[in-house]
């Protein structure tokens, strides 16, 4: 087998946790099987959600970290900050807070200014010392960046520059102009906006192959630069780790109280604000809504989303941040898993864990968006638009009529939900980066000749 060296950044790296880091832990999981020799750079202290030591666990030996410090700051503070610097300004006129308003917008601006595309852009010159050391050290053959963070890709164009002929993989895992910026951007700011703009069409430009998450946003992307090559842009798809997951029936009224189970995993953010979804289970009648209990489990990013969703009394349960490992087992004890996602063109990572784990889904997404063609494709679910709340309130109303029907109802289609399995779609990933190292090697009369790099004076 020919062994390919092949160099992953990502910000986030296990033992960190939360959603981001899955994806880079299954390809340093798996890519070693495939013909891959992978070093991974990434931060020694990340601003992360939580922190998870099993998937440190699963990492094979033979994969290389090196870790490296970030001058960004603590999860916590970060957030505090970010809803300083996205609190709606004071009307004109209003001089309450008189000298105390005026210091705050100073603030918000300069923090604005200074920390564009995002707050881990203070990571980008150890990271780039970093990856040019480890390039030529480690006689790389190929970088492959994954983002967000967005400022991650600032790197494309730094290594382009020292090491002209070194295959470069930029990979999108969440659309960042016609999404991300909107929804969960630190600043939205006009500059902010022409930043990433910037950053994107440089990255775009310099990398060998750009890589989506979902069809759509591969052509969302690809829409913004016509003069690349169509060949540029792949789609390699989320998806779930069938050894972590127990497949189960859905399990229905086997409980001494009866109560239906709904959980959501996964941080509530913008994109999956729940605020559609508590009017409509507010409008259910007092003994409609007895018949439920709603479980999120994950991080709350706004204040305003966790009141919301404690409007609903003794019908919710927040439980905060866990290892994936102890949410997934949550998930097997429940009835039906929530989803619930307002934008077009990405498909939360959570989904593949829901499929993967067998439980129905009820879903509150976009009319449009992939996560629809995904559920009636793979029949993993019912779903309503995620704005209509008459929709939502009859999608519950459905729940309890359904009863005990519901293991004769559901029949997902398991052989289709297997391609989505993370060991599958690694080596489907690996199989992409050697095609591109072998079109590589083609183009130019020659085998990779570790980074083919060039010092800059």
């Amino acid at each position: 087998m020919n062994f390919l060296n092949v160099l992953l950044v990502t910000y986030v790296f296990p033992p960190a946790g939360g959603v981001g880091v899955l994806r880079a832990a299954s390809l340093a999981r798996y890519f070693p099987a495939e013909g891959i020799r992978l070093d991974v750079v990434t931060t020694r202290n990340a601003s992360a959600v939580g922190s998870d030591p099993t998937l440190l666990s699963e990492i094979p030996s033979a994969v290389i970290v090196h870790r490296t410090v970030t001058f960004d700051l603590p999860f916590g503070i970060k957030k505090a900050i970010k809803r300083l610097v996205t609190r709606t300004n004071q009307p004109a006129g209003n001089t309450s807070r008189g000298a105390g308003a005026s210091s705050s917008s100073l603030l918000r601006v300069a923090l604005q200014e200074m920390l564009l595309p995002d707050p881990q852009v203070t990571w980008l010159p150890v990271l780039t010392r970093a990856a040019r050391r480890i390039v030529r050290d480690r006689n790389i053959d190929m970088v492959l960046i994954t983002a967000p963070p967005f400022s991650n890709v600032l790197l494309v164009e730094r290594l382009r520059k020292q090491f002209p002929d070194l295959p470069i993989v930029v990979e999108f895992r969440d659309e960042w102009l016609s999404t991300a910026i909107d929804l969960v951007a630190f600043s939205r700011s006009k500059r902010a906006r022409r930043v990433a703009q910037k950053s994107e069409a440089s990255s775009v430009a310099n990398a060998t192959a750009v890589v989506a998450v979902t069809e759509a946003a591969r052509r969302e992307i690809r829409s913004r630069y016509p003069q690349e090559p169509e060949t540029k842009f792949h789609l390699i798809p989320n998806g779930f780790d069938a050894t972590r997951l127990c497949n189960s029936a859905p399990s229905l009224c086997s409980r001494t109280d009866k109560r239906i189970i709904v959980t959501h995993i996964g941080s509530v953010y913008a994109s999956t604000e729940p605020s559609y979804l508590v009017r409509a289970l507010q409008s259910l009648s007092p003994d409609e809504r007895s018949r439920f209990r709603l479980r999120f489990i994950g991080y709350i990013e706004e204040p305003r989303f966790r009141e919301a969703l404690l409007q609903l009394g003794d019908m919710v349960e927040l439980t905060g941040f866990m290892p994936q490992r102890d949410a997934l087992a949550f998930m097997n004890q429940t009835d039906y898993v929530l989803l619930i996602q307002h934008g077009s063109l990405n498909v939360a990572a959570k989904f593949y864990d829901y499929i993967g784990g067998g439980k129905p889904v009820l879903a509150t997404i976009h009319p449009e968006g992939p996560e629809r063609r995904l559920l009636e494709e793979l029949r993993a679910g019912w779903w309503a638009d995620s704005r209509d709340v008459e929709g939502i309130r009859r999608l519950f109303l459905d729940v309890v009529a359904r009863g005990n029907s519901l293991q004769s109802e559901f029949q997902p289609d398991k052989e289709k939900i297997a391609q989505y399995e993370r060991k599958v779609l690694a080596q489907r990933y690996a199989a992409l980066l050697h095609s591109i190292a072998r079109a590589h090697r083609n183009t130019d009369g020659q085998e990779l000749a570790g980074n083919g790099v060039r010092e800059e004076i």
